[in-house]
């Protein structure tokens, strides 16, 4: 949890007659997202040098520091509900939204491009976090000539609120996906991803058809504020948990007052290819007995053998910690790509005969007391 503390700091103030006390002495560092600020209302950037030959004068005071103040979210009708609002609107008659931004999250080295897509709803689409939208392309189905294309579906990367925290907006994780023809090394656009492109292409005022929302298997469990959660995510499949850690770290929800522990396994490529991680990182910074953070970068880290760090070499890393929380009751969740779960599903079975249990026995127990969450695609 957040705590509040008093520290000594340095202030530089006038003396004598000088009573004008420079706006520029106090600055706050504000974290931006996706152009909303978020800034830590005390902190501090102090520009002392010479400020003693201009008539100012050093001296102690002590300030109450918070380390993460949230943002207040409304409207708070979005946590009335008991149940999570599913299949509000069906493929045959979709809901006409607006592109409100796509922004490109990687950088120049990243393989690939994926980016973050905001989706303005109007208030009309309402949903829970861990939960995904279906998008329907424009034109028509090529398998299917006269038809729409058929629905894709992209969990959402955003809570309930939105990005902009009013309860209208939902934000998708886009990973451009790009045919290039083995033989000539070329890009061969005609079987380059509809949908992805459709989306990583829109500009602010775009349309786009949307289905849903759907799904309940990670629906992020909320009857206990001090439950640990452990996520593990590949590429574009950390999208439901940005949407979790910013109800849990960001914004200022009154029925829900996370204590647990929340921690975060995340694969990609290399240090480019990370999905925000501005943000996960500032949680880390505030709230380090809330939240763990560790990446496997494919192409620049090794695992113990040498070979390529995968996220199921960072789970066998911290294998007894991750077994002894999910004996204590703790949630595991995994999204991204379907080939990940051989590779994962392998390493847990290894630990576990180790630890002299039989998985299959241990998976069955964690699917009965609800605490195996899987989401591939």
């Amino acid at each position: 949890m957040a705590h509040s503390t008093f520290s000594q700091v340095a202030v530089a103030v006038p003396v004598g007659n000088d009573l004008s006390v420079k706006r520029s002495v106090f600055k706050t560092n504000s974290l931006r997202f996706h152009e909303k600020s978020w800034s830590p209302v005390s902190a501090l950037n102090l520009n002392l040098r010479g400020t003693r030959a201009r008539g100012w004068q050093t001296v102690c005071m002590s300030v109450p520091q918070t380390s993460a103040p949230k943002v207040s979210v409304a409207p708070l009708d979005l946590e009335d509900a008991k149940e999570p609002p599913l299949n509000i609107y069906k493929p045959k008659s979709p809901y006409t939204a607006t592109i409100v931004s796509v922004e490109r999250l990687v950088g120049p080295k990243a393989p690939g491009e994926t980016c973050h897509i905001v989706i303005d709803h109007g208030g009309n689409v309402p949903y829970w976090e861990g939960q995904s939208y279906g998008v329907i392309p424009p034109g028509e189905n090529p398998k299917k000539p006269g038809n729409p294309h058929n629905v894709r579906l992209y969990s959402i990367a955003s809570t309930r609120y939105g990005d902009s925290f009013d309860g209208k907006t939902a934000s998708l994780c886009v990973r451009r996906a790009v045919y290039y023809d083995p033989e000539t090394g070329k890009e061969d656009p005609s079987k380059n991803g509809v949908c992805s492109n459709f989306l990583c292409d829109s500009k602010p005022g775009d349309k786009v058809q949307i289905t849903g929302p759907s799904g309940k298997i990670m629906l992020l469990p909320e009857d206990d504020p001090n439950a640990t959660h452990i996520m593990i995510a590949t590429g574009t499949g950390v999208a439901p948990f940005r949407g979790y850690l910013r109800r849990m770290f960001m914004e200022s929800v009154p029925t829900f007052k996370f204590g647990g522990l929340a921690w975060l396994f995340l694969g990609v490529a290399n240090v480019d290819s990370l999905l925000y991680d501005d943000e996960f990182s500032k949680y880390l910074k505030d709230y380090p007995e809330n939240f763990r953070y560790d990446r496997a970068l494919s192409r620049e880290q090794k695992n113990k053998s040498g070979g390529k760090m995968y996220v199921q070499d960072k789970i066998e890393e911290y294998s007894d910690e991750i077994f002894k929380l999910l004996d204590g009751g703790a949630h595991i969740y995994f999204c991204g790509l379907k080939g990940m779960m051989p590779g994962i599903q392998d390493t847990l079975k290894k630990v576990a005969e180790q630890r002299g249990e039989k998985w299959e026995e241990k998976l069955s127990q964690l699917k009965k007391n609800k605490q195996w969450h899987v989401e591939v695609y």
